[in-house]
């Protein structure tokens, strides 16, 4: 298995709407995932009311999310598509009650660029695009416009990729960081994350977890989604509920080969996981010579 590059723990700070940033690098950061909908994989229904969804919210922050991820619509496969419409009846009032609690960073998970756009103004830092800007360009614009994040997820869902799967994440990759480029959308402000899941067997999400490191040849900081997805049930057998051990194994082996951020459901679980993981990083890099 390959080996992260030094430069990929290396401080450097992600800077997010509303005039903030998050610290990369050294620790491992966590994104939260809170589904306001009725049918997503693991978690549907469970925080469909608004008031259930913020109390979700804050449990998760004081557990030790970093920042929570909230969306409107299931990607699961299958899933019936929402119109945008009710996609912002369910996340837009969730915002907005968040948006003054110190200290809370709020990201969207959409791929619209209006929804986007109204998450912003109702008080969200960052927007997670399953589409990494291809399916709604607009939604870089956006972004740089309102000085957000955005995380740019690689999909390989209703097209044709390549055979060899880190050619394709490169390609895809390559398109969409063209679209940030001509938006004015500063690589400080970028995540990347290839998409486990999306339209992948368990051999390529192995694939994809074996040479993670070579998606470090952008030089952004790395997303990894991998949180109870279907391969760590071909894997390890368990249903999707019971995926947390299998899910903070790939979130340490990740952390590993680099990943900054961690897309999970459950907060405390991989908090712990990668607190071991962060030790070993920094224990590793003691004995480094000093640059200076």
């Amino acid at each position: 298995m390959q080996t992260a590059p030094d430069t990929a723990f290396e401080p450097r700070k992600l800077r997010l709407g509303r005039g903030t940033e998050m610290d990369l690098g050294p620790r491992s950061r966590i994104m939260a995932i809170l589904n306001v909908t009725p049918d997503s994989f693991s978690d549907g229904g469970r925080y469909e009311a608004t008031e259930t969804a913020v109390a979700g919210a804050r449990a998760m922050q004081r557990e030790g999310a970093d920042i929570i991820d909230i969306g409107g619509e299931s990607t699961r496969p299958g899933a019936e598509p929402v119109s945008a419409i009710e996609e912002q009846r369910r996340i837009l009032p969730v915002i907005e009650a968040l948006s003054n609690d110190p200290g809370l960073l709020i990201s969207v998970d959409t791929w619209r660029a209006e929804t986007a756009r109204l998450a912003l103004e109702a008080g969200c830092h960052m927007i997670n695009d399953v589409w990494g800007l291809q399916r709604e360009p607009e939604i870089a614009r956006i972004a740089a416009r309102e000085g957000a994040a955005v995380a740019i997820m690689h999909t390989g869902r209703d097209r044709e990729v390549l055979a060899d799967p880190l050619e394709d994440q490169f390609a895809w990759f390559g398109d969409s960081l063209e679209i940030a480029r001509r938006a004015g959308l500063g690589e400080d402000r970028i995540l990347i994350d290839p998409g486990f899941g999306f339209a992948k067997d368990a051999d390529i999400n192995l694939e994809l977890m074996a040479r993670f490191a070579e998606l470090h040849r952008f030089g952004l900081p790395l997303l990894a989604g991998t949180s109870r997805k279907r391969f760590i049930g071909t894997l390890t057998g368990r249903e999707a509920h019971e995926r947390d051990a299998g899910t903070m194994a790939t979130s340490v082996a990740l952390r590993l080969l680099g990943a900054a951020v961690f897309r999970v459901h459950n907060v405390a679980f991989n908090k712990d996981g990668l607190a071991v993981a962060d030790a070993m990083v920094q224990s590793s890099r003691k004995g480094e010579p000093d640059d200076g």
